[in-house]
């Protein structure tokens, strides 16, 4: 092998990078809309369970498997199993971030070009404008594809410099801005009137919507917001250090993921309840519903406004951006060590497969809407795929490959770093990750196949 391995130089990187793998987009709408139509701190309590019961467990999985092998996810199956099927997990993970690489690249392409647009004061405007503006774009035939490739094109450019100076450094410069970003316009959208009721609407427990229903939907958001299922957290493990406290780093990442998620929606709610609009899920309220609350909440000083929506835009980029580079890092980890390839030539693989993805998808959903998969925009069926079979499955597999197949040892010295800390907790853990973790992700399968 020609290329010498890179490792994480600091627990603060371990934490921070990882921890950036996890937030996303999702954290900034998704979260806060679930958490407000689904019982409001009721569905936050309930959530915070989820990610004790399922997510911490199976995080804390797929880091032994990545410390202890220290290679890539195929390779890291490969050495724990002697040689067996099991690889094929690594390689599920490896296809799967890959894929989710390319259609989450296109969104973020959008989050790109409303930074710019924002920065040019091209989206100020009434709502149907707004409104016009983004259905204009979206359904361009080249623009959203050049945005797009370009947000994977600047993902490249972190992954090639490598773990240390690529992705810890991206890490800690990208992480301490996003939360300085979103702390700014928590507390610029807490201090407008009537913002109030938003704080009300995100934390008022109501536990009269609490069903089976909603806490599968808790245990989904769970699993989806801390990557489980994607060999992203395998594979960074594998740059851990030999010190590194799984436990403790899990506990942590979980910690900020859930942070930035709630502090998310105390950005979003209090503005939206001050000028009166109800935000929904999904493009609308990102790219149509928020420019329109940004521009009403601060009508009378329209400077503020203008800078709040270049803020916000910029917050989307950094939160996407974080997350791609997990996602690139994987198959690009995987090309560099399977098949000796210097590490830019690896990045460039993905990168064009992912591109490619990025482009089927954007047309998809634009240019070209009869672009079709199995009656889906190419863009929902891998969304589809991804969510619904693909991240389960690879968990699920996870879970049960630490529980189940590796010698126990080889779990509890990795787990306890050989004996010097967390030896009771440990048969709790190992009992979590036979019995309740899988459980818990088949019942999430289902939920999302409309089973149960």
């Amino acid at each position: 092998m020609i290329n010498e391995r890179g490792n994480f130089g600091s627990k603060l990187g371990i934490v921070l990078a990882t921890a950036g793998s996890a937030v996303g987009l999702g954290n900034v709408w998704r979260f806060p809309y679930m958490v407000g139509e689904n019982g409001g701190a009721a569905f936050i309590l309930i959530y915070i369970a989820c990610i004790l019961i399922l997510g911490i467990p199976g995080m804390v999985s797929e880091f032994i498997i990545g410390r202890h092998a220290q290679a890539n996810a195929a390779a890291a199956y490969d050495k724990l199993s002697g040689g067996r099927p099991w690889r094929l997990v690594g390689y599920l993970g490896i296809l799967t971030s890959t894929i989710i690489l390319g259609f989450y690249a296109v969104v973020a392409g959008w989050c790109l070009q409303y930074f710019y647009a924002s920065i040019a004061g091209q989206i100020a405007g009434d709502a149907n404008y707004v409104k016009n503006y983004f259905i204009e774009f979206s359904s361009h035939p080249w623009r959203p594809l050049l945005w797009g490739i370009a947000f994977v094109l600047l993902t490249h450019l972190v992954i090639v410099r490598g773990v240390r100076k690529g992705i810890e450094r991206a890490s800690k410069l990208l992480m301490p801005i996003l939360f300085v970003l979103l702390f700014i316009l928590m507390v610029a959208s807490c201090m407008l009137p009537g913002s109030i009721e938003g704080v009300r609407f995100l934390f008022q427990p109501d536990f009269s919507k609490l069903t089976s229903s909603v806490l599968l939907e808790a245990l989904g958001q769970a699993f989806f917001s801390l990557s489980l299922g994607t060999a992203c957290l395998c594979t960074y493990a594998s740059y851990f250090s030999r010190d590194t406290n799984l436990l403790r780093s899990a506990g942590q990442i979980a910690l900020l993921d859930t942070l930035i998620a709630i502090l998310s929606g105390l950005m979003i709610f209090p503005a939206a309840a001050s000028v009166g609009i109800s935000p929904d899920s999904g493009p609308s309220l990102i790219f149509i519903t928020l420019p329109n609350v940004f521009q009403q909440a601060f009508v009378s000083m329209p400077a503020v406004g203008y800078v709040v929506s270049i803020m916000f835009y910029a917050l989307l980029v950094f939160a996407a951006l974080t997350s791609t580079i997990s996602m690139h890092e994987i198959g690009t980890a995987f090309f560099t060590e399977e098949l000796s390839l210097p590490r830019r030539r690896s990045a460039w693989v993905i990168t064009i497969v992912a591109s490619a993805i990025c482009v089927v998808c954007s047309l998809s959903v634009g240019a070209v809407p009869d672009l079709q998969l199995m009656g889906r925009s190419v863009m929902d069926f891998c969304d589809a795929l991804t969510a619904n079979f693909m991240l389960p499955t690879g968990a699920m597999l996870a879970c049960l490959f630490v529980g189940w197949y590796i010698p126990r040892q080889v779990a509890h010295d990795e787990f306890t770093n050989w004996g010097s800390h967390g030896q009771r907790i440990f048969p709790v853990y190992l009992f979590t990750v036979r019995y309740v973790c899988p459980l818990c992700i088949i019942l999430v399968f289902l939920h999302q196949l409309g089973k149960i």
